[in-house]
């Protein structure tokens, strides 16, 4: 019997709803009756998978509860599926030709199927993401406040800079709170803070929004976070491997850590300077520290074992 896989278009109010091959639509509530409604009756089938579009936070409820009957939901980038259409020459655009859409990619592109994190990950994320948008704001305000001569301008600046920290304060108590009320993630945090570089701030992105760490190998987990290079090249043209694409909080985490690691006596100095000495740019030198980092952080929560250079 043909494999089959669904598509699912995620809106305010409803779940359009497309299964391939036998070209079976329908459409229910996003609601708690429509979501068990939509377990009902995907159950059954059997499905290989079921692709959902990551749309902004509405998706989350539908995956979770697919996922807590078992059945082996992925949520997507909406810009793969997008592209997919594209490829498709698929210009109109109504939430059932969405769903088809997304049936004929899960069904054309296999993504796997991962277990989706857990609700105390996805807080931890929230907060994560909450103290990051918070020091973005605090960053651009005191950017203006540099450009800003009026008195009264200065003032307001001033004002809100501090509301934005005393804010920041408590976000990062929350988060505090919520790893330590946790015993694997305390003593995950405790064992990522043994590798030079990592600090509270990554070890916390890392907890949080790659929950996958330490069960992938090296490669997928360099994938995920955007820092393994692909190859430009076409006939006798051969471009620069490039980074991109994964998730782009960890890399920035993991490029930061990468900078603090290079600095002072580490292991990771050492390794940088060979990169260096060897004629390799001084950012690409960067990234294969990043790299180097998080795959010794992948490995560290595997095998639950801390740091120790060699």
């Amino acid at each position: 019997m043909e494999a089959l896989n669904v598509g699912i278009d995620v809106s305010k109010d409803s779940l359009d709803v497309a299964v391939l091959p036998t070209g079976e639509a329908f459409s229910v509530p996003r609601s708690s009756a429509g979501v068990q409604a939509l377990v009902e009756r995907l159950g059954p089938l059997n499905a290989e998978r079921i692709g959902i579009e990551a749309t902004g936070g509405f998706e989350t409820i539908v995956a979770a509860g697919l996922q807590a009957a078992q059945l082996p939901v992925v949520v997507l980038n909406p810009a793969h599926v997008r592209d997919f259409a594209k490829a498709l020459g698929q210009r109109a655009k109504t939430d059932r030709l969405d769903a088809l859409v997304i049936a004929r990619f899960v069904e054309a592109v296999k993504p796997e199927v991962r277990l989706l994190p857990d609700e105390q990950t996805r807080e931890l994320a929230d907060l994560v993401s909450r103290r990051r948008q918070i020091v973005e704001m605090m960053a651009a305000e005191k950017q203006r406040l540099g450009r800003t001569t009026q008195k009264r301008l200065r003032k307001s600046i001033e004002r809100l800079v501090a509301a934005l920290q005393k804010e920041l304060s408590e976000v990062e108590t929350d988060i505090d709170d919520a790893v330590r009320g946790s015993p694997t993630w305390r003593e995950r945090e405790k064992l990522l803070k043994t590798v030079p570089g990592i600090g509270p701030t990554t070890a916390r992105v890392l907890l949080s929004e790659m929950p996958e760490l330490g069960s992938l190998d090296r490669r997928r987990v360099a994938a995920l976070a955007g820092l393994a290079p692909w190859v430009r090249e076409s006939g006798q043209w051969k471009g620069r491997s490039k980074i991109g694409g994964g998730r782009a909080t960890c890399r920035a985490v993991l490029f930061t850590s990468a900078l603090t690691a290079t600095r002072g006596t580490s292991p990771f100095k050492a390794y940088y300077d060979r990169l260096v000495a060897a004629g390799k740019p001084k950012m690409v030198a960067l990234i294969a520290v990043a790299r180097k980092i998080l795959t010794i952080a992948n490995a560290i929560v595997r095998d639950q074992k801390p740091w120790q250079p060699a």
